[in-house]
């Protein structure tokens, strides 16, 4: 858990808690906002597993979180275990903005993964927010048979349900045409703004990837952007062109 607060006319560390394998660092930048980086010391995530990540930004603070790697959802072994849980808790103050940009959660054969998102901010904070899901290893030629990923993530501006998104992934899915038609890597990037539907047209003309296809669409101050592709590299290659356009600042 980190919470940042705004002191002097910068955002400071208020309070910073690590338990277990889930650790958080804010190493030294030269950008305006600090950097809060969150990493798994346990390498991955199988079943029975716990991790809670939570960012708390104060009136007027301004922080990008991410992870300080890709996350990887191994094998579970069923049975009393249950699934892995990864848990997320962002809350933004008046006048705060966040940027939330992780890198990927791959999911490996066999993984029982269940993730909940949920963000609450207040009516004028600002949010960039990105979650991007590699189901298999496509370099290593890995077609998953057997996995499930149960993913929920839900947004409140003003104590208003804005923006919610649940997603159920399982291995009959992967190459169904009702479900990812065969790609290997789908991104969805969301940016909720007073100014969110006024960006739409510069997104739109500059979604042009090799490898990738992707669309924008933006109404009621949110903009969502859509991206998918057959493999992991040229959606990550498209991500580092389109993150810094979005939030005006260059990748964590």
């Amino acid at each position: 858990r980190a919470a940042l607060f705004v002191s002097g006319g910068q955002t400071r560390l208020a309070d910073l808690r690590e338990a277990g394998s889930a650790k958080a660092i804010l190493p030294r930048t030269h950008g305006p906002a600090p950097e809060v980086v969150f990493l798994n010391t346990s390498c991955g995530v199988t079943g029975g597993d716990a991790l809670q990540f939570t960012i708390e930004l104060g009136a007027g603070a301004h922080a990008i979180g991410t992870t300080q790697t890709a996350e990887r959802a191994y094998k579970a072994l069923g049975g009393a275990q249950g699934p892995g849980r990864i848990e997320t808790r962002l809350t933004l103050a008046a006048g705060a903005r966040l940027d939330w940009v992780p890198q990927e959660i791959i999911l490996f054969e066999g993984s029982d993964i269940e993730r909940e998102t949920r963000v609450d901010m207040a009516e004028d904070a600002e949010l960039v927010f990105l979650e991007t899901i590699v189901p298999g290893r496509a370099a290593m030629g890995e077609t998953l048979q057997d996995m499930s990923f149960r993913d929920d993530r839900q947004i409140r501006r003003g104590g208003k349900l804005v923006y919610w998104e649940p997603l159920a992934l399982r291995g009959a899915l992967l190459n169904h045409p009702a479900g990812l038609a065969g790609a290997r890597a789908i991104s969805s990037l969301v940016v909720l703004a007073r100014d969110a539907t006024d960006r739409l047209d510069a997104i739109r003309a500059a979604l042009k990837f090799d490898g990738v296809d992707a669309a924008a669409s933006a109404w009621d101050g949110k903009l969502v952007i859509r991206l998918m592709a057959t493999a992991a590299w040229p959606l990550r290659r498209a991500l580092m062109q389109l993150i810094p356009l979005v939030t005006g600042a260059p990748l964590p």
